[in-house]
Formats: C-alpha cells, structure tokens, sequence
C-alpha cells in the first residue's frame, strides 16, 4: 500500500540539542515512505549532526544560512515556506521555541517558520527544569494558540543525567503523528459543516446591549479545523474581532440570536455536521429604544426581558438520521448533570462540557479543557490544551 507522505514536502528543522542525533532516524522514516524532505539548520544544530550525513540521507542540500558564502547563492525562506506541506522542528530548543513565539527571526529556520503556510509540528527537547520554567510554559502556550502542533516530550533521563520531563519525543512516534496529519487531510473531504460561534449582541438601544465574554475562539478553532481536513465550512458568528482567512470557510456576521437563528437554518439543514458553539443569550429586553436612554430624571429602571429561541433545539429538532450535531455546555455547577440533559432534550449527538471552575476554561483563553459526553453514554475527559488542539479532539471524536 502507498504510503499517504509519498511526494510531500516536509521541511525538517533541527536545532542545537543533543537530541538532533535522533533527527537522524526521522528524516529516513520520512524517505522512505517517499517524502521530499528539505532540512534546515540553525548554526548551533551544526555542532551536533553534520550536514553532509543529513544531505546524504535526503538528497538534497542542507540550508543553514541565507546565503552560500563562496558563490552568494540565496536561499530564499519564503520560497520552502510556499513549497512546504509541513514543517517539523524536532528537536526543538528553548530558544528556538522563543524565537519562533516571539517572532526574533536571526536565523534561516525562524524565518522559515514565519514564512510558513501549512502546518506546523515542533517537538522540544531539553533539561526538566527548562521544560518547566515559566517562560517555556507561556512560549509552548503562544505557539499553541498560533495552530503551532506540540508533540509533548516524554519523561526519562536527560543529558544532565536528571530525570524527567523533557526527553524528545521518540523518531517513530513524531513519524506517526506526521502520517495522522495528513491522514486528517482529506478525512472530512466532501463533508458540510456548519458552526455557530461567539456571543449575541441584544440591544437595550442603539449604545447600549446585553451580552456576555464569549470571543469566539473556539468556534473559530473548530472551523478552521474542518476546513484544513477537507470540509467546506459555513461559520456564522457573533459580533467578535476575530478573523479567518481559509478559502474553505464562508463567514455570516450576526448580531441578535434571533439574527443568528435565521441565517444558520439553511447552513444546517445543509451540513453533514453541526456545531453549536455560540454563547447564545437566553433573553433579550422585550422593548428597544430607538434613542439612546438618559438617566436624567430616572432614579431606577427596570428591563422587562423575553425568551430567545433555542437555536440548537430548533434545529437539531428536524435533524436527518444522517446528520451529526454538537452541542457545548459551560456550567458553572451540576456540570455533567447539565450536560447530559442537554444532550438528550436537544436532540444532540454530542455534547461538550467545559466548565468556569476549570482555570485556562471558557471565556477569554486560549485554552480550553473538555469532557466530550457522546450520546451511547461514552465520555472522554481532556487535559487543558490549546483551543486549536481541543478542536481536534472534537472533530476526531465525532468523526472517528
């Protein structure tokens, strides 16, 4: 059987750690399963593994600087980020991964990275004590939330002869999550989805609404999840700053939920997959002033407030045996309790439950921890993550 890497192009970039032996491996399970592989090199990368032994191996000259010394040959970055279909830094190094999450381009596989147009993998390496530093933490965070992959490191005996968490991931494993990469791609290839995201704006007046702190986030993270795997996402959204750039995402602007409830039952009557992720408000004020209130002359006010249409029941109420839809659930209390009466009164396939006692959970971040609560009465319960890497865990659950 073909291998899904024959005729990709992966650009493999090493860095100045110990753990570049192992670079060694990878690059030779990516040629023989039939990848072009490019390799970059920061200078420091040089002092561990020698070029000539990574050109021998992948056929091609070994770029480390932005241009040859004795012949002035450029070596443009811009260029291998449009040729890429992956990037692959392992190792990585505590500093390559700062400068990568604060954009310090000094060197040709920063710039690299900048440059890059797909996906983006990076497998660090080094002592316990780094690995945990806080400056790490923030710059894997950052990284995280730019769509950048991280292959975790495993736990085990360092060079410093310390024990613990900051081993390069082993060759064949980075090798498996580079095959589940692109078996991804073309997973959901021909599929609809269509996804609510960010909040509800119910106006008071022309100034002022009623709303809440949802940004869109995860939502935005779950289209651009399903487009990069092949599907051809409808995303109607809430008033948020967030911006999408994805050919295969069609973007509807909506203030109201009942703006909301009206533009999505034609996306979703249409999708193979629905995904309610909105923060949609319960109530809006019965009556809208079409001035602005003043509050000369009044003391108190008091707003007299209406339903807003379940957007999620009413639609998941028509839902086609062929159809799969999800659901999220933020609580507070009773957690699970709620989620699975959600789950089963609106008709779901799935529910997510995140919870506002979970730090890193909710509104705001950029990180996100989940229990998936799948109709069979199955759950996964997920460590914190990155809400582009919980949108994959999503999207794997639901379709796999």
């Amino acid at each position: 059987m073909e291998s899904i890497l024959k005729g990709k192009h992966i650009v493999l970039g090493i860095t100045g750690g110990i753990a570049a032996y192992k670079s060694v491996t990878l690059l030779r399970l990516l040629i023989k399963a039939g990848a072009e592989v490019q390799v970059v090199i920061t200078p420091s990368g040089k002092e561990f593994i020698t070029p000539v032994t990574l050109a021998a191996l992948s056929g091609k000259p070994v770029v480390s600087e932005f241009f040859t010394a004795n012949t002035g040959e450029w070596h443009s970055h811009v260029d291998l980020g449009l040729w890429a279909d992956l990037m692959v830094i392992a190792p990585a190094t505590a500093s390559t991964i700062g400068k990568m999450a604060n954009g310090i381009a000094d060197n040709m596989l920063v710039t690299t990275y900048l440059s890059a147009k797909e996906h983006v993998m990076i497998a660090p390496a080094m002592d316990l004590d780094m690995m945990a530093h806080p400056s790490t933490t923030r710059n894997l965070a950052t990284l995280a939330s730019y769509g950048v992959e991280i292959i975790e490191p495993a736990a085990g005996e360092l060079a410093s002869h310390l024990v613990g968490k900051g081993r390069m991931e082993e060759p064949e494993k980075i090798f498996e999550r580079i095959e589940s990469y692109f078996s991804r791609q073309c997973d959901m290839q021909g599929k609809r989805v269509a996804i609510t995201a960010g909040p509800t704006f119910e106006k008071l007046d022309p100034v002022r609404f009623i709303g809440n702190y949802s940004t869109g986030k995860m939502g935005f993270a779950l289209a651009e999840e399903c487009a990069e795997r092949g599907a051809e996402v409808t995303l109607i959204c809430g008033p948020v700053s967030l911006e999408i750039s994805h050919p295969n995402i069609r973007r509807i602007n909506v203030e109201s939920a009942r703006e909301m409830l009206e533009a999505s039952k034609e996306p979703f009557s249409k999708a193979d997959i629905g995904i309610f992720s909105a923060a949609v408000a319960d109530y809006r004020p019965e009556m809208r002033a079409d001035s602005k209130i003043k509050r000369e002359g009044v003391d108190d006010m008091t707003l007299h407030l209406v339903k807003n249409p379940d957007i999620a029941a009413t639609l998941a109420a028509d839902k086609r045996v062929d159809q799969k839809f999800v659901g999220f659930a933020l609580e507070t209390d009773h957690e699970h309790e709620n989620a699975v009466k959600k789950l089963t009164k609106k008709n779901l396939d799935m529910v997510v439950l995140n919870s506002l006692n979970d730090k890193g959970a909710g509104f705001g971040t950029d990180t996100n921890k989940i229990t998936i609560i799948r109709r069979d009465g199955t759950e996964t319960t997920f460590p914190l993550k990155s809400k582009r890497e919980v949108a994959r865990d999503i999207i794997d659950g639901l379709i796999r």
